[in-house]
């Protein structure tokens, strides 16, 4: 992979926060690579990893609704660093 996703970040949060559920958002440039992600972040912390199939135009494209999804964590891949304020409606 010509990137370096952090996914030994991510992994430790998945075990910190015992998530079980995670969606992942990632640009079209990375969806090549969403299966090895997925497997990577099944097989290391036994977690749930769901792609987010939807166009992704970077860290600022937050899908509406998340809230009812019933996900425990959130991940975007994009070019800069998004902070949420308050709730995902």
């Amino acid at each position: 992979m010509l990137y370096n996703l952090e996914l030994d970040r991510l992994i430790a949060r998945i075990k910190e926060t015992q998530c079980k559920t995670i969606l992942l958002q990632l640009p079209d440039g990375l969806k090549p690579e969403a299966k090895t992600i997925v497997d990577t972040i099944r097989k290391q912390t036994g977690a749930e990893a769901l792609i987010w199939l939807g166009s992704c135009y970077g860290a600022c494209d937050v899908p509406q609704g998340l809230s009812s999804v019933g996900i425990d964590l959130f991940v975007a891949w994009g070019h800069n660093v998004f902070r949420r304020k308050e709730g995902w409606e």
